[in-house]
């Protein structure tokens, strides 16, 4: 991959679930390194993207391409693209009665890269991660999301997160729910994700999140598409103004 060549290419993206339409034509590039922060109002499409980035079968794609590391994504199946480097943090998790979260992990870890990783080496590298998020050792033991609280659960994303060392990582509202203290730990795990090769693609409400991971690119979500972009400040002026006065500034022809 040159330099030049983004990470992930949205041309045009045009997205419908149950024949309604949801995104009406989203263009968006990353580019290794770089964390892009998408923020609006609930129901404008955020979480729509987040689902169609990892092929969720209920979000049918209409028009337009996904473009992962030069490859055309768009009909590939979620463990594909997991297995490329995609990845999703999803804003409620699931619970999965029976299994832990120990051998929830290393199947995880054998499905991304491929074979098994020897116990010593994964619990050795499993617990550096751990300490690093402030993970109690006691979750490997309990099962995946049975009866964690919000934090734990976000928590326990972003070590999945770090486990698998994906390409791109998509954080779907993975500030909702948290405390001060949680967000800090959650947004920290975040940082650690991010590497000259490694990029993040952060969808939120709030600006709250954005004190601790700071991105370089904010984009506006309305009504199925990307109505402005900026710098990290954007986010900031959101946080003042609202989203109404970025309806209010777009030219006729729709163009902020």
């Amino acid at each position: 991959m040159t330099a030049k060549q983004p990470l992930l290419s949205i041309k045009d993206l045009h997205v419908s679930v149950e024949d309604k339409e949801i995104l009406k034509g989203v263009n968006l590039d990353i580019y290794p390194g770089e964390i892009h922060a998408i923020m609006g109002r609930n129901g404008s499409g955020k979480s729509t993207l987040s689902y169609t980035l990892m092929g969720h079968p209920r979000y049918t794609v209409t028009k337009g391409s996904i473009v992962f590391k030069g490859t055309d994504i768009t009909e590939l199946t979620p463990d594909a693209r997991a297995r490329l480097g995609l990845a999703l943090a999803f804003q409620y998790p699931v619970g999965i009665p029976g299994i832990s979260v120990s051998n929830f992990l290393r199947a995880t870890v054998k499905a991304i890269r491929g074979h098994e990783v020897p116990i010593k080496e994964f619990r050795t590298e499993l617990k550096a991660k751990m300490k690093k998020l402030e993970v109690k050792d006691e979750f490997l033991s309990r099962y995946v999301n049975e009866g964690f609280s919000g934090g734990e659960k976000k928590r326990l994303e972003i070590l999945q997160m770090a486990m698998v060392s994906p390409a791109l990582a998509v954080l779907d509202e993975t500030d909702s729910g948290l405390d001060i203290d949680a967000l800090k730990t959650v947004s920290e795990g975040v940082n650690a994700l991010v590497n000259p090769e490694t990029a993040i693609l952060l969808i939120t409400h709030y600006q709250r999140i954005l004190n601790y991971v700071q991105p370089q690119f904010v984009h506006v979500f309305q009504d199925g598409k990307i109505i402005k972009s900026g710098s990290g400040e954007l986010s900031k002026e959101l946080e003042e103004r609202g989203y109404e006065w970025v309806s209010e500034e777009l030219t006729p022809s729709g163009v902020a």
